[in-house]
């Protein structure tokens, strides 16, 4: 059968690679057609790319309202691909503003309208939910407490676990030693803080100016920011500056499974840092007039992944417009070896991937793809 899948973001380029994965083994002649990333190249091939997920990753109003001629011509041109690969289903992942469009496009033409890990409609643009009852034919979801909330609303959503959990297990069999890590990435001996500040360039700008000045309370560790391969080096190093904070960069997951505790910011990390049982504080550097606004807007108390799955404050959320050292500090010490949350903290963690569900989810959302297609 032929599946055409569609991400905008490094996040779903993983997700789906696994997910492609999985629909070979269940689907040895499957043809693939998609625009994502190298990962979904991996096991695609890149000549079935039509476009790469940094081509297509705009966010916040100003970049959407600069590219909007960019985007219109990327969504036409998407919808004469998909016309032309003529699929079996459209594989939808994530990132709705693109592709709740294309859900619309597509069902109105009579192709099946699959969406693989559902949008965050239950934190904002509830609205959402009505398109995705109207034009997606099977809605996958990767958190549990999802499916309440979209039963709720008139759909029946299909929860297997969370991919996430593949990939920890995964890249956890072939960790190098503390040793080897060491002397490749040009650390020391001293214990390690992971400084994950986001994916995104607004983010780093935001966010790591405050890690890296709260680095400088801590000078027994060491602070290693886990830097994406797509932002240059120089935005880094400008606000690393002379401070003792190391740069290394596409080696997140090392870094988390090396480190004592974690400084992230929201989204997947958050999820990701707590399955792999390192405690974490989120820090989150926003506008004053958010901060303002945010109970209008947002219809969760949180924005920590692990915080929303669980319903209640497990990791600390300093949510500010102006961050003070000495709460975050406080908040750090209290997660070190010794701290009066660490302990309790990695009992939540415990909960949390008892509620999440085992390895293998990737294999099984795909199975279930390959059967309802067969029906």
């Amino acid at each position: 059968m032929k599946y055409y899948v569609i991400v905008g973001e490094p996040s779903g380029d993983l997700h789906a690679s696994k997910l492609m994965r999985g629909i070979r083994h269940a689907d040895p002649e499957a043809e693939f057609r998609f625009s994502g990333g190298d990962r979904m190249a991996e096991v695609g091939g890149r000549e079935n790319m039509l476009y790469h997920y940094t081509e297509m990753s705009f966010f916040g109003f100003v970049q959407v309202a600069m590219n909007l001629r960019t985007i219109f011509k990327q969504m036409d041109n998407t919808k004469a691909d998909i016309e032309r690969f003529n699929p079996d289903v459209v594989i939808l992942i994530d990132y709705p503003a693109f592709n709740l469009r294309i859900a619309k496009w597509a069902k109105m033409r009579g192709i099946k309208v699959y969406y693989y890990i559902a949008p965050k409609v239950w934190a904002w643009k509830e609205r959402r939910v009505k398109k995705l009852r109207k034009y997606v034919d099977r809605l996958y979801t990767i958190f549990p407490f999802e499916t309440d909330y979209f039963r709720g609303h008139g759909i029946e959503p299909i929860f297997r676990g969370n991919p996430l959990v593949d990939d920890i297990a995964e890249r956890r069999a072939t960790l190098p030693t503390r040793e080897a890590f060491n002397a490749e990435c040009g650390l020391d001996e001293r214990p390690i803080v992971a400084l994950v500040a986001g994916s995104r360039v607004s983010e780093i700008k935001a966010n790591l100016p405050d890690m890296v000045a709260l680095s400088r309370q801590f000078k027994e560790y060491q602070f290693v920011v886990t830097a994406v391969p797509w932002i240059d080096k120089a935005v880094y190093d400008k606000y690393i500056g002379d401070s003792d904070v190391r740069y290394i960069s596409d080696r997140t997951q090392q870094i988390l499974a090396m480190s004592t505790a974690a400084i992230v910011t929201s989204g997947t990390a958050t999820l990701e840092t707590a399955l792999m049982g390192i405690p974490e504080v989120v820090i989150y550097h926003v506008p004053w007039l958010y901060e303002k606004l945010k109970p209008y807007f947002l219809r969760i108390p949180y924005i920590s992944l692990v915080n929303i799955n669980l319903n209640r404050e497990a990791v600390k959320e300093l949510v500010r417009a102006n961050l003070k050292i000495e709460e975050s500090a406080r908040e750090l010490a209290a997660i070190l070896p010794g701290g009066s949350e660490r302990e309790r903290m990695l009992r939540d963690f415990d909960e949390l991937r008892e509620m999440i569900g085992e390895a293998g989810a990737s294999e099984r959302f795909a199975k279930d793809i390959v059967n309802s297609l067969k029906q």
